[in-house]
């Protein structure tokens, strides 16, 4: 049975919940100090990971997992800092530029050469910002109901939900409140993922991992710097994939904007919510797939 104790306890579970054939890898923690002095906490699957994947806010590294599993590609998947294992920063500084330099202290520890970068939401911000500040570590993009045109009243599924309670008596609390706003794929689903993002502090009561609701009075966090993500974005040379979510956040117009100012870029729609991870990850995966062998990127295990 799965142990709260134990994060990769899950991954049966879930792959049986998603029809997931492919045999699973091996999964480990790293944990690299920044350029900043922060703990940076990854999970790697597998040896010689070749795509890195970067989740949106309020979530963490395990919300790649499925998709992950389908593939059975070598991967690292990093939380983003102040969120899961990753140390909390005091500046609370979150923008998409601030983490890229995070991302690329462990892509530089763990010496893994160029990537194919997976980036959902705040994460895909993060994966342009990346390209632009170390080029040499990205061979290609996949964006992921991001765009730089993004504005806040398109996201106010996350953000509405990051500003409600900060704790909780129990995890069942999270649970009502989460498909409440409309997350999770099923219940067991958003059980699993709730374990894996949450702590129970020395008074009973649950607290998320990430810092974005972990606040002061008068403390806030910084989580955007989009409109300064266009010119990074239209410079850069690698192949980019953007993927919509039908029921995200990203309109028609959003979607268009983004083709446009960034010729080339190929575009996927999949009838699926914002976190397309959680909900679609083998739809998503064969996306991932897809374009990977399109653009000549590693898609099978070195021998």
């Amino acid at each position: 049975m799965p142990s709260p104790d134990d994060e990769f306890s899950y991954l049966e579970q879930e792959a049986a919940e998603f029809g997931i054939l492919t045999p699973l890898q091996t999964p480990h923690r790293a944990t690299v100090i920044d350029q900043a002095g922060y703990d940076v906490s990854a999970i790697v699957w597998g040896e010689h990971p070749s795509t890195t994947y970067l989740h949106g806010a309020g979530l963490n590294a395990h919300t790649w997992d499925s998709t992950i599993a389908e593939l059975g590609i070598p991967a690292i998947a990093i939380d983003l800092p102040g969120h899961g294992d990753s140390a909390w920063r005091t500046d609370r500084d979150y923008r998409p530029s601030t983490n890229a330099g995070a991302v690329a202290s462990v892509l530089d520890a763990l010496g893994i050469g160029p990537q194919l970068v997976v980036g959902q939401s705040l994460g895909g911000g993060t994966a342009i910002a990346l390209a632009a500040q170390r080029p040499d570590l990205v061979r290609a993009l996949v964006i992921v109901d991001f765009s730089p045109g993004l504005t806040p009243d398109a996201a106010e599924q996350v953000t509405g939900f990051l500003a409600g309670p900060q704790i909780f008596a129990s995890r069942d609390g999270i649970a009502e409140r989460a498909i409440a706003f409309g997350f999770g794929a099923s219940r067991a689903a958003l059980d699993r993922g709730i374990v894996l993002n949450t702590r129970v502090r020395g008074d009973g009561k649950v607290i998320f991992k990430h810092q974005l609701t972990n606040l002061e009075p008068g403390e806030t966090v910084q989580l955007q710097d989009f409109d300064s993500l266009w010119p990074q974005l239209e410079k850069i040379t690698v192949p980019v994939l953007l993927v919509r979510a039908e029921h995200g956040f990203l309109s028609p117009a959003v979607v268009d904007d983004f083709l446009a100012r960034v010729p080339g870029t190929t575009g996927v729609q999949l009838d699926t919510g914002h976190n397309v991870q959680e909900e679609k990850p083998v739809e998503l995966a064969a996306v991932i797939r897809s374009f990977a062998e399109a653009v000549g990127h590693r898609t099978r295990p070195r021998a």
